[in-house]
């Protein structure tokens, strides 16, 4: 864990339990798919990351000051989910600080929740689902659970940091995409990736309320998303439009 970056304990942490990473990205897809799960769940805080990596601001909700990264769990589930757009510059140590932290925790696989973009969005009614994974043995679960495989391709942002920092170690780790728009929040993307998410992990997570609460979510998250395409386009995001070179 780096220097800079404290997690800081507020319960007891469960052990062999699936951590989930939800952060601003493309669509949103990831933060808003977390914020349903903790929603859907009634998932407690169990830690928070104090930083000067951070901006300097708080999260109030109900009045309340809160870190804008925090953990939340229960004795099957940990839930990293960030309230606010991260800086490319400091999205590495802070990334990986919350991965080492949750192998140290002995969390049994981490998993982390974002989207794809497409140019044609807007005419896929229903978004496709994919997934990478940092070691074989991930990746044959993938399809053993019929998740489409991505074979090919770039991963830009919080994801590749995760991948590989856990494929450096064989740790068990996988993302699940859906494909999505790039700079608009998308409800319907983050269902489809909750629903890949229950046929990886057995969870039966209801996303009716997630799409009947699709336009109410777009409009609370504009601001979040703006500040997001700000370090989307610092990192290259739109780069996973491109298909790589192969060299055998």
């Amino acid at each position: 864990m780096s220097e800079k970056v404290r997690i800081i304990e507020k319960d007891k942490i469960p052990s062999d339990a699936n951590m989930i990473f939800g952060f601003p990205d493309v669509g949103l897809v990831g933060v808003i798919a977390t914020s349903h799960l903790i929603s859907e769940l009634n998932l407690v805080e169990v830690a928070y990351m104090d930083s000067k990596l951070l901006p300097p601001l708080i999260v109030l909700h109900e009045g309340l000051p809160h870190s804008p990264i925090r953990v939340f769990g229960n004795n099957q589930l940990l839930l990293a989910i960030s309230e606010t757009a991260i800086a490319t510059d400091t999205l590495d140590p802070i990334v990986n600080s919350l991965v080492d932290w949750g192998k140290k925790k002995k969390a049994k696989t981490i998993i982390s929740l974002s989207g794809i973009p497409v140019q044609d969005r807007q005419d896929i009614q229903k978004p496709k689902v994919f997934a990478a994974a940092s070691t074989l043995e991930s990746l044959k679960l993938i399809k053993e659970k019929g998740v489409e495989v991505l074979t090919e391709g770039y991963i830009v942002g919080p994801q590749a940091i995760i991948l590989q920092n856990c494929a450096k170690t064989q740790f068990p780790a996988l993302t699940l995409f859906a494909q999505c728009f790039l700079n608009y929040p998308d409800p319907e993307a983050a269902a489809e990736v909750l629903k890949g998410l229950n046929l990886i992990t057995g969870l039966k997570v209801d996303v009716s309320k997630l799409l009947e609460k699709g336009e109410d979510i777009r409009l609370r998250a504009r601001d979040i998303m703006k500040r997001t395409q700000q370090e989307l386009t610092k990192m290259k995001k739109s780069q996973e439009y491109d298909l790589p070179l192969y060299v055998s």
